[in-house]
C-alpha cells in the first residue's frame, strides 16, 4: 500500500489493497443531543479519520441516515437496516449515526489508532463496537482471501480486479444519487453470530454441501474456485444442493451479485463468536439486499444468527463531500 497523499485521495480507504488489512475495529457512533444537524460534528469526524489513515492503518467514516442534515440530501438507499427472517436485532448492537472502521497491520496498530480518532470526538457516545481479525489473510489469483470460524476459505466470490471492485462498490453518475455521493459506497456490516460446536459435529463432507463449495474454496464437481460454477448442468442439485449457500447467494454464476465482501471473524469467548460481514455496493437493493432475500430458507441458516450491524454509506474520497452537506 502507498503511503503518498495522492494515493489516499484517489484509492478509497475502504477499497484499498487486494485483501484488506488483518485486523480490524468497527465502532458505531451516536450524536448527542443538539449536535445531529452540526456541520462541526461530521468535519470533526471527517478529520479525526483523515488523521489516522495510511501507512499500517486503513480508516474510513461512514454516515447512517441520522448524520445527515435533511432527506433530500441522503444517499436514496440510506435508512435503518431492517430485520430480516432469522435475525435477532439487538437495539444496542445496532444501527448508529457515523461509523468508524479502522484495519490495520496489527490488534496494537489499530488499537492505538481507534484511541487516538475517540480523543478527538469527545462530545460523542459511543454505541458498539466490534474487533476482529483475518486468519490467513492473503492474495490468490488477484482476490483477498482468509478463513471463516467454519474453516472454510472466504473471499473467492469478490471480483479480482480493480475495475472489477470499482464497478460493483461505487456509486456512479445517473443512478439518482444526490451529486456529493458520486463515488461512495454503500456499506452493510452484520455481526453474525455462528454455532461454531453445533457446526462442527457435523462432518466435512457434510459441512461442504451446507456451504455449496470445498473448504479449499473448489466447487462440489471439482471445478477450480477461479472458474465459475456449473450449476446448469446440475438442476436438480444432486451435486450442489439447491439451498447450498453459495448457490442461493449466487444461483447465477454468469451475473455474481454486484458487491464486494471484506469480513472479520469475531470472538468474544466460546459461546460468541463469528463474523463482522461487511460488504460494498453501489445499488443496496441490487446488492446486499438482493441476496439476502435468496438465502432465506438456505441450508446454513439454522448455524447463523444476526445480532446487530447497520446500513452506512462511505462518502467519496477528499472533502468535497463534507462541504456540500455542511455549506447550506
Amino acid at each position: 500500500m502507498s503511503n503518498s497523499s495522492s494515493d489516499q485521495q484517489d484509492v478509497p480507504a475502504h477499497l484499498r489493497g487486494t485483501a484488506p488489512l488483518p485486523y480490524a475495529t468497527v465502532i458505531a457512533i451516536d450524536l448527542t443531543s443538539g449536535s445531529k444537524r452540526c456541520g462541526e460534528t461530521l468535519s470533526a469526524a471527517y478529520h479525526a479519520v483523515a488523521a489516522i489513515d495510511g501507512g499500517k492503518i486503513a480508516a474510513w467514516l461512514a454516515l447512517g441516515e441520522g448524520a445527515l442534515p435533511s432527506r433530500s440530501d441522503r444517499p436514496r438507499n440510506l435508512r435503518r437496516m431492517p430485520s430480516f427472517a432469522g435475525d435477532v436485532l439487538d437495539p444496542a448492537q445496532t444501527h448508529g449515526d457515523l461509523l468508524l472502521q479502522i484495519t490495520g497491520s496489527s490488534a496494537r496498530a489499530v488499537r492505538q489508532a481507534a484511541e487516538q480518532a475517540l480523543r478527538a470526538l469527545p462530545q460523542q457516545q459511543l454505541r458498539w463496537h466490534a474487533d476482529g481479525t483475518r486468519p490467513e489473510n492473503r492474495t490468490e489469483d488477484g482476490r483477498g482471501l482468509s478463513r471463516n470460524p467454519f474453516h472454510f476459505t472466504e473471499g473467492h466470490g469478490n471480483p479480482a480486479t480493480t475495475a472489477e471492485i470499482t464497478e460493483r462498490a461505487t456509486v456512479r453518475v445517473g443512478q439518482g444519487e444526490p451529486s456529493w455521493a458520486v463515488g461512495g459506497s454503500y456499506q452493510v456490516i452484520r455481526v453474525i453470530r455462528l454455532a461454531t460446536g453445533f457446526w462442527d459435529r457435523d462432518s466435512a463432507h457434510e459441512q461442504e454441501r451446507i456451504t455449496g463449495r470445498r473448504r479449499n474454496g473448489r466447487w462440489l464437481d471439482g471445478t477450480p474456485s477461479t472458474e465459475r460454477a456449473a450449476f446448469a448442468t446440475d438442476p436438480h442439485g444432486k451435486i450442489t444442493p439447491l439451498d447450498a449457500h453459495v448457490r442461493r447467494a449466487a444461483p447465477n454464476p454468469r451475473t455474481p451479485p454486484p458487491m464486494v465482501r471484506r469480513s472479520y471473524n469475531y470472538n468474544r469467548g466460546p459461546d460468541d463468536q463469528g463474523l463482522i460481514f461487511s460488504c460494498f455496493q453501489s445499488d443496496l437493493e441490487k446488492g446486499f439486499e438482493a441476496v439476502q432475500r435468496r438465502l432465506q430458507g438456505e441450508a446454513m441458516a439454522k448455524y447463523t444468527l444476526t445480532t446487530g450491524g447497520g446500513y452506512f454509506f462511505v462518502p467519496p474520497p477528499g472533502d468535497a463531500w463534507l462541504r456540500a452537506l455542511t455549506q447550506k
